[in-house]
């Protein structure tokens, strides 16, 4: 009864999957992240480092995608020009698209990221690198647009508002800015 259960329930899936996405697409981006992070009254600057990944857009309609992405991510922050905190993460947004224009689209969706490396690196040559505190799976929400350039390429703008502490001594969020070039395959 349970393999039936299974089997019936996988052809619905991949019946009402194929009757809701019209069409499927795959690429690959990269591109600049300005992270920071918040939470505590520490004097705080950003990090300018990188993002690169892949994603697969699928339509739901004219208007509407999901974009499903994997990404790796540095992130951090330079904190008191003491040392850097350098947080390295494998990232899963998906991203809701509305192409408002032909050429312009706005975005929106909820993240998880999971800690792949943490490093503090010191300006102190004494002192070295240490790894910090922060927990192995960070949850965010990102909010952006975006305008294809034609022949497959396009560009965006996003940031990615921390939800969960990235740890709890201090009490701080990631916040990254991310501005990314991609092609669709």
């Amino acid at each position: 009864m349970k393999k039936t259960t299974f089997l019936l329930l996988a052809a619905l899936f991949v019946y009402s999957s194929n009757a809701i996405a019209q069409k499927i697409n795959y690429g690959a981006k990269a591109g600049l992240n300005v992270s920071n992070l918040y939470g505590n009254n520490q004097d705080k600057n950003s990090l300018v480092t990188f993002h690169a990944g892949f994603f697969t857009q699928i339509e739901i309609s004219e208007k509407l995608n999901i974009q499903p992405e994997l990404l790796y991510s540095r992130q951090g922050a330079d904190l008191n020009s003491l040392y850097k905190a350098k947080l390295d993460y494998i990232s899963i947004p998906i991203q809701f698209k509305y192409n408002v224009l032909p050429k312009f689209f706005l975005q929106a969706g909820p993240q998880v990221s999971f800690l792949v490396s943490d490093k503090a690196v010191f300006y102190d040559d004494n002192i070295g690198t240490l790894d910090t505190d922060a927990k192995s799976v960070d949850f965010g929400f990102n909010t952006g647009f975006g305008l294809n350039l034609g022949a497959g390429i396009f560009t965006e703008a996003r940031y990615n508002f921390g939800i969960t502490t990235v740890a709890e001594n201090p009490d701080i969020k990631n916040g990254v800015l991310q501005i990314s070039l991609g092609y669709i395959f």
